[in-house]
């Protein structure tokens, strides 16, 4: 249990009996006044404790009252704006995490509500708590974090962290074992939730830096000062004019809203020619921007198109809006959708041909140290090539134009494999029906399965019009693979697809995929350019496509 500081029992009432005066010299009542509400509890919770450890009777009493006394102190003060920053209801918390053993519930709280950051004994006391678990690696993330915000005291905070370090070395080198379990420890992976609050509020802090020097990058300590709340519904924001960084954006429709942001086309200075994309986000969000940046400078100027770009951010204290490219001609989904409405499938050579364009922007993307974490068909925006699509577009490694086939937007779950540790292994949920990887499934670690997962459910929709569920099956080579459950029609090329999805869903969880997407994708490649027909037919499917998609 947490030893917490206690103020003496003289007083034995509950927590509605009156308050004394604080008793000098003791940190739970320093600086308390006759009217401070969160006294009485102090008191009651310390003669609690107090009688712990008088007999098995008594400390079941008294542990129940404990726990009485901090669940209602929590439910009246633990939200209160004035306490936040009070070390006595930090210590309430820490206790009430402690008795009743959900500390990591109890982190994550604090965490959402942005309460007692700055304060050393959070990251400490969450540390010690992982350290009797057994979850070295965690604690050790927790010192860091603790750390890298600077929490006071922080040479205090340092001291225990190297404390723990050396403390974790020196029982490594003198367990009563070989050398082996300090290899296995040295080697065990680092492993991290790329999208919990810790991880991107220490993700944030480390990236605040570069922002500012961002070209597009704007950013405001006051609300957002127009008359219409931007978070406003589209009936409300239709046709409305925002002015951002001496533009005027005329909001037209909506392009798509999530859990976390809404996006709307909208025209630029009156201009209905010039049409960019506003996503508006609450609380704001400067994460994707930050991606965005990084597109820039690790992908090459003829791939650069297929991730789509953002020209500048303005940051409020109470909002953010991107300012994005617009594409008029919908979604993969869409695609996916105008065959379902007709009862189609979508014909095995589209099918292809998307495929090889995903395989191609995933292989991009991870050679640049890059993880989308959201890949999914309606994050897929559709290009259209100017002309017609020749053999050489599929045989050459280059581009005839910039803007074709697929163009892969909403950055806001995408991992900077740059900023963790070499070999950092990811644990966590991406929280997207149908496009969760087995190994999120399963509680596994994982790191390009998240992408390319999304890739084999995305194939599946469109092969089968429908969402993948996978299943266990003996492999060839003993033990199991994971295998789609519906299975490959006859008529299609059955190799080609058996082995996409056999080689993407069994994948390791660490180690570089570019090879494996570059090999895919020239095995497909080959077959659409082994037969002349492939091309034509292609060509004739998509200018169809356009005309019905763009018409509607």
């Amino acid at each position: 249990m947490v030893i917490l500081d206690r103020t003496p029992a003289s007083a034995p009432g509950p927590p509605s009996s009156p308050p004394r005066k604080s008793t000098p010299g003791v940190p739970w009542e320093e600086a308390s006044q006759p009217s401070d509400p969160i006294l009485p509890y102090l008191r009651s919770i310390s003669k609690a404790m107090d009688e712990l450890g008088k007999g098995p009777q008594c400390d079941a009493s008294a542990l129940d009252r404990l726990k009485c006394y901090l669940t209602e102190c929590i439910r009246k003060y633990g939200d209160e704006y004035q306490y936040s920053t009070d070390p006595r209801l930090l210590k309430i918390w820490i206790l009430y995490a402690d008795v009743t053993e959900a500390f990591p519930k109890v982190y994550k709280q604090l965490e959402e509500k942005r309460m007692f950051l700055e304060h050393a004994l959070l990251y400490e006391s969450y540390a010690l708590y992982l350290c009797a678990e057994g979850k070295i690696q965690e604690a050790d993330r927790v010192y860091a974090t603790g750390v890298s915000r600077k929490a006071e005291p922080l040479d205090h905070l340092k001291k225990t962290h190297l404390m723990f370090l050396k403390h974790l070395e020196h029982f490594v080198e003198e367990a009563n074992v070989d050398v082996q379990p300090s290899k296995k420890l040295k080697n065990e992976p680092t492993v991290v939730d790329p999208w919990s609050a810790s991880t991107m509020n220490s993700l944030l802090e480390t990236i605040n830096c570069d922002l500012r020097t961002f070209i597009g990058y704007h950013k405001s300590n006051k609300v957002y000062y127009g008359k219409v709340p931007l978070t406003s519904s589209l009936n409300v924001l239709r046709n409305k004019v925002i002015e951002l960084g001496g533009r005027k954006y005329q909001i037209k429709g909506s392009t798509g809203s999530g859990a976390f942001a809404k996006v709307y086309k909208s025209t630029v200075d009156g201009n209905t020619e010039e049409m960019v994309a506003l996503k508006i986000q609450s609380p704001p969000f400067p994460w994707e921007f930050y991606m965005y940046r990084q597109l820039d400078m690790r992908i090459s100027e003829v791939e650069r198109p297929n991730f789509g770009y953002a020209h500048e951010i303005h940051i409020f204290s109470d909002v953010s809006v991107l300012v994005c490219d617009y594409l008029p001609y919908g979604t993969l989904l869409d695609v996916i959708n105008s065959h379902l409405v007709v009862g189609r499938y979508m014909d095995e050579v589209l099918c292809m041909y998307y495929t090889i364009e995903m395989l191609k922007i995933l292989e991009t993307l991870h050679n640049a140290g890059i993880i989308h974490g959201d890949f999914k068909p309606d994050n897929m925006l559709v290009c259209y090539l100017s002309g017609e699509i020749t053999e050489e577009t599929f045989r050459s490694e280059t581009r005839d134009e910039q803007n074709q086939g697929l163009c892969l937007v909403d950055w806001g779950r995408g991992i900077d494999l740059k900023l963790f540790r070499a070999g950092t292994e990811f644990r966590g949920d991406c929280g997207t029906s149908g496009f969760s990887c087995v190994e999120m499934q399963e509680h596994r670690n994982w790191t390009y399965q998240v992408d390319t997962y999304g890739l084999c459910a995305i194939v599946h929709m469109m092969l089968h019009g429908a969402p993948m569920s996978v299943q266990k099956v003996p492999s060839a080579g003993g033990g199991y693979e994971y295998q789609p459950k519906a299975p490959v029609k006859r008529y299609w090329n059955v190799e080609l697809w058996k082995k996409l999805f056999s080689t993407l869903l069994n994948a390791p969880s660490n180690g570089s995929d570019v090879a494996t997407l570059r090999g895919l994708r020239a095995a497909f490649r080959e077959h659409m350019c082994g037969n002349r027909q492939h091309v034509g037919k292609l060509n004739q499917m998509l200018a169809k496509q356009k005309a019905s998609l763009c018409s509607s």
